[in-house]
């Protein structure tokens, strides 16, 4: 069993901050030190296999992203980060621990799926990894293996009120799953679009000519996801059962989250890095001498990036501040321009949706402090601590404390991260969604249970040194 001892740095929980010593031993941090502490020893770091120093650094919980699609099929082709070639690009960039999503078409058997994934995921992963389950075909047998999955760790279940033929699940298929939720204890997840109102939209646009991705976000109005937010709130209050709403990009929807959480409801939202960011005009309204008006192609994802006009950015970034939104998650699903996003060319409904950002999202968001928009207690509560607690994996991530998984990261707020293209970029995408944003920090180390995955040469972990995640039912609950 290997010894590690990080030492000289400050060590940041969502609880607070202090100068601390961590010691871990094989895979579990051991012991919270006050520096100098003789507690263990008069030479403690004699004594240990391994001394990091983080002197001037913050030694913080890994990250934990609990909304990713690795190897995903989607729209005639697949998600392009692997687990393997996903989960390495996450460990560089600070996150030890995923939640991917299997998914499960109509007509799929959900065990099925379940193992399928597990298969994809097993001796492949860089970093640990659990499992949400898509449900898209509510069936009685949905019902019965929701039971049995929560008794192999997957204790959160996500529905679609778009995707017709995909994915959609109608309102009494949705009512019989959270009921299912209310009774066994799960997380119910919600994609909270109206997809009926969506394709209507969608086939006028691309019937008038407008076809580039600019019109992706046209046809996903804000108003779409503000009452499907609500509604699925609705069905929620109705069942008793907690509601997860993912990538919440609208103001207006937030305001919904935010109403419901006021009554003491169990509503919970996420938004991810892009929709703090990137923007409608900005970004689905680009282009580019190689691409034209189809450049904006490269950030076609459902919810769409949003109006900066209308504030929604601005307005996120405050539901941070104030938990009206809990989480940060990236809905990392990526896909190559060449050879899949440019399969909608001439019709924005063909581009595959997904942005990728698992390498990312420690750094953007720890550019929330360094800008003064968080706090770092609140940093990595949004990005650690949270998520922990919103699937059930508390005390063992999410944390640094005696007995929780040794998931550290040494993170130098005197460093600097340029991203883009040949700069940090270890996804396998052909573009980066972030090229030419430069980050006032840097990940200088990462240990994963314990090994150290990432130092001051990059990427060291190996192959299949990730692990399955048995989750717990969530401890988030009021």
């Amino acid at each position: 069993m290997t010894t590690t001892l990080i030492t000289g740095g400050t060590v940041v929980n969502a609880t607070g901050t202090g100068a601390a010593d961590v010691l871990v031993d094989g895979e579990t941090i051991v012991a919270v030190l006050q520096p100098g502490s003789t507690l263990l020893g008069h030479d403690l770091a004699a004594s240990v296999d391994v001394v990091v120093d983080a002197a001037g650094k913050y030694v913080i919980p890994g990250g934990i992203d609990a909304h990713t699609h690795m190897q995903m099929p989607f729209g005639g082709t697949e998600a392009s980060d692997t687990f393997e070639t996903g989960t390495r690009a996450a460990a560089i960039g600070g996150t030890t621990s995923i939640v991917d999503f299997v998914v499960q078409y109509p007509d799929q058997n959900i065990l099925e799926q379940y193992h399928a994934w597990h298969e994809k995921a097993a001796g492949n992963c860089a970093i640990d990894y659990g499992f949400h389950q898509i449900l898209s075909d509510v069936q009685d047998s949905s019902l019965t293996a929701m039971d049995e999955l929560i008794a192999e760790g997957v204790t959160s279940f996500k529905l679609f009120m778009a995707y017709k033929g995909v994915f959609l699940s109608d309102d009494g298929q949705i009512l019989r799953a959270f009921q299912k939720g209310a009774d066994n204890g799960a997380m119910m997840m919600m994609h909270a679009e109206n997809g009926a109102i969506i394709d209507v939209l969608v086939q006028q646009s691309v019937a008038a000519g407008k076809t580039s991705p600019y019109y992706h976000g046209i046809t996903r109005p804000w108003q779409a996801e503000e009452e499907a937010t609500h509604r699925a709130i609705m069905i929620a209050d109705l069942t008793g059962a907690p509601l997860y709403v993912v990538h919440v990009s609208a103001k207006q929807a937030v305001e919904q989250i935010a109403a419901a959480r006021d009554k003491g409801l169990n509503i919970f939202g996420e938004t991810c890095p892009q929709y703090l960011y990137l923007s409608l005009e900005d970004q689905l309204g680009a282009s580019s001498e190689e691409w034209g008006d189809f450049e904006g192609a490269k950030w076609v994802c459902s919810t769409p990036l949003r109006s900066k006009q209308e504030g929604h950015q601005h307005h996120m970034w405050q539901a941070l501040r104030t938990n009206d939104i809990q989480m940060v998650s990236t809905d990392h699903c990526p896909f190559c321009m060449k050879g899949q996003k440019d399969m909608g060319l001439g019709d924005f409904s063909k581009i595959p949706n997904g942005i990728g950002s698992v390498e990312h999202r420690m750094d953007l968001m720890y550019q929330g402090v360094a800008t003064g928009k968080l706090t770092l207690p609140r940093w990595v509560e949004l990005t650690s601590t949270t998520p922990a607690r919103m699937f059930g994996m508390y005390g063992r991530k999410g944390v640094i404390q005696p007995g929780a998984d040794a998931d550290i990261v040494v993170y130098d707020p005197n460093g600097h991260t340029s991203i883009g293209l040949g700069k940090t970029h270890h996804m396998n995408m052909d573009y980066s969604a972030w090229e030419g944003y430069e980050i006032d920090g840097h990940v200088d180390t990462v240990i994963s249970r314990g090994a150290v995955v990432v130092d001051e040469s990059g990427y060291v972990g190996t192959k299949g040194h990730g692990s399955y995640i048995k989750r717990g039912l969530s401890q988030y609950l009021v």
